[in-house]
């Protein structure tokens, strides 16, 4: 699976290159979740540094990325809408806290419980929401606060930007793999793209825009002055609702704010971020939210969504990874070492973050395989922002568009597109739920919960249908050999197999061949020992195992048990 991406060790030289790609490619994805949580996008920056830092050191699988991510944000931005961003740093720490207790349980072994058809759907409706979320970067801000696609010879310029970013990726491992074919394409074209923006004609940006080539910058401007008109739309809905058409939004914005205005509130909104990361409780700009039993009431259903999003993503990325570097992480200390960088990421007012499965394939395919990877991306990313910013403001988008294309066609599983009309229906129906259903709601967590229960209910009937008895008889007594689990889906397909009004008055139940599962199975026992009883025949059963003949003592009355010299476990007497 994933063949496009190499197998091979670790070295500090692949790492540390590695380790720079990343950090290029979490910038603009730090910035557009912490838009979509409605918070400062520094918030998304310093998040993406403290998670990927932390969990790089004390997680369970070196080489994987994380960050601030998109299915945390979503969340985040409930809480932070309907309570206030005051809420949102101590839901972050209960998070983390969560998320250790889990792996102080030793739950992170749960993942084994993901059926193959659900991490290819995860897969496939992984690489479609990335490819769809890069239509994005083809977009710019217009005059009137609306988003529309580039331009003719900027859009034309931009594919071919992309389009040459690939073919480096694809070609310079061909002749040599001394630097990340990725960070050498996103070098390559940013310089490209810097000469173009510099030297083109006038003809060329018909619009007026800041550059021919879109950049970094040029993304997060964007992101600023969108978040700057939207504020000024939802004033004047707030003040003029019966006035305002519900879609005219924007144009009322435009109306309310001229250009220069929007930049004035931009500029705004950049003063009032601090240029580095401290302690929320000492952060002036934020008023705490009481310690109190109502504000944990309001905050443990968030941190509970945030924890599980935050684990089975991280879980699901851990899996894939293996898979592609054939190794094995630690399911247990992943949960550890993400509850902690959660914890570390509230204290400092963060918005929490998780694994994140793009930037993770990135770092697998420049060669990243060891834990320094992660920490020069976290590294690096804070290096960016604070030091180097006239740098990273200078890379294309494109650049970063192509690197993320590239993951896409690694991420999908290609084999899929053969192969499904050769494995069973069944699965075929739980890889098409989970990936339509990541590609529609952007979901992750929850499609792959669905995908579990959709398989596992497809499994128990399946196993509800096949259960049957061999029959035979030892003297006076009639022998039915059962044959598959006897749980709640397969009851009544158990008391369909036996016959108390016809049988004999010896009638034996051996179990040799099957289990006892659960409360349904016990109880069906119970009715099928009552009828027989009322028959006035009777019932022995044959070959429980000691689970079986534990979960039957714990039912209390419902039979006596004694062990035979043959340590088979039998039911001599139904009550």
């Amino acid at each position: 699976m994933l063949a496009y991406f190499s197998k091979h060790s670790a070295s500090v030289k692949d790492d540390f290159l590695s380790g720079l790609t990343v950090a290029l490619a979490l910038v603009p994805e730090a910035v557009a979740f912490a838009f979509v949580a409605g918070i400062p996008p520094t918030v998304g920056l310093y998040s993406a540094f403290f998670i990927g830092l932390i969990s790089s050191l004390m997680g369970g699988r070196p080489g994987m990325i994380s960050g601030a991510t998109g299915a945390m944000a979503v969340v985040v931005v409930s809480l932070v809408a309907i309570h206030g961003i005051q809420y949102l740093f101590p839901a972050v720490i209960l998070c983390g806290l969560l998320q250790i207790t889990v792996g102080v349980l030793r739950l992170g072994k749960l993942i084994r419980l993901v059926p193959h058809s659900v991490m290819l759907g995860f897969v496939n409706g992984l690489a479609i929401v990335i490819g769809l979320a890069q239509i994005g970067s083809f977009k710019t801000l217009g005059i009137d606060g609306t988003m529309s696609f580039l331009p003719g010879t900027s859009m034309t310029i931009m594919i071919c930007l992309v389009a040459l970013t690939m073919s480096i990726i694809i070609l310079l491992p061909r002749l040599t793999k001394a630097i990340p074919s990725s960070l050498a394409a996103i070098i390559m074209v940013s310089v490209i793209a810097v000469g173009i923006n510099k030297f083109a004609p006038e003809s060329w940006n018909p619009t007026g825009q800041a550059n021919v080539v879109q950049t970094v910058d040029d993304l997060m401007m964007n992101n600023l002055r969108a978040n700057a008109v939207q504020k000024a739309a939802e004033a004047v809905d707030s003040t003029e609702t019966a006035a305002i058409p519900a879609d005219a939004s924007n144009v009322v914005a435009a109306s309310v704010l001229s250009q220069q205005q929007i930049e004035t509130a931009v500029a705004s909104i950049q003063a009032t971020e601090e240029p580095l990361p401290m302690l929320f409780f000492l952060d002036s700009r934020y008023v705490l939210a009481p310690f109190t039993w109502e504000t944990l009431m309001i905050i443990l259903p968030f941190s509970l969504i945030l924890a599980g999003v935050g684990l089975i993503e991280s879980l699901m990325t851990l899996t894939l990874i293996d898979e592609i570097t054939e190794t094995r992480g630690s399911g247990n200390r992943e949960c550890i070492g993400q509850g902690t960088a959660n914890i570390v990421c509230g204290m400092f007012g963060g918005m929490g973050g998780c694994a994140m499965i793009g930037q993770s394939l990135i770092n697998v395919n420049s060669g990243g395989r060891g834990r320094l990877s992660g920490v020069v991306a976290a590294v690096g990313l804070m290096a960016l922002v604070v030091l180097l910013k006239p740098v990273i403001s200078m890379v294309p988008m494109a650049a970063l568009v192509g690197v993320m294309f590239m993951v896409v066609i690694g991420t999908f599983e290609w084999s899929t597109l053969h192969t499904w009309n050769k494995v069973p229906k069944s699965d075929v129906l739980v890889m098409v739920l989970v990936a339509g259903y990541t590609v529609l709601f952007h979901n992750l967590a929850i499609a792959v919960l669905l995908g579990i229960v959709v398989q596992a209910l497809i499994f128990a009937w399946h196993h509800a249908t096949h259960m049957m008895a061999d029959i035979h008889f030892e003297d006076d007594t009639k022998v039915y050999q059962v044959h598959g689990p006897l749980f709640f889906a397969s009851v009544s397909s158990f008391r369909d197999l036996l016959d108390p009004v016809n049988d004999p008055q010896y009638v034996a139940i051996d179990f040799y061949f099957s289990r006892v599962y659960d409360q349904s199975a016990i109880e069906s026992i119970n009715k099928i020992a009552e009828r027989y009883r009322q028959e006035g025949k009777e019932l022995h059963l044959r070959n429980l195992n000691a689970d079986c003949k534990r979960m039957i003592e714990r039912a209390g009355a419902l039979a006596e048990v004694e062990i035979s010299e043959d340590r088979h476990y039998h039911i001599t007497k139904m009550i």
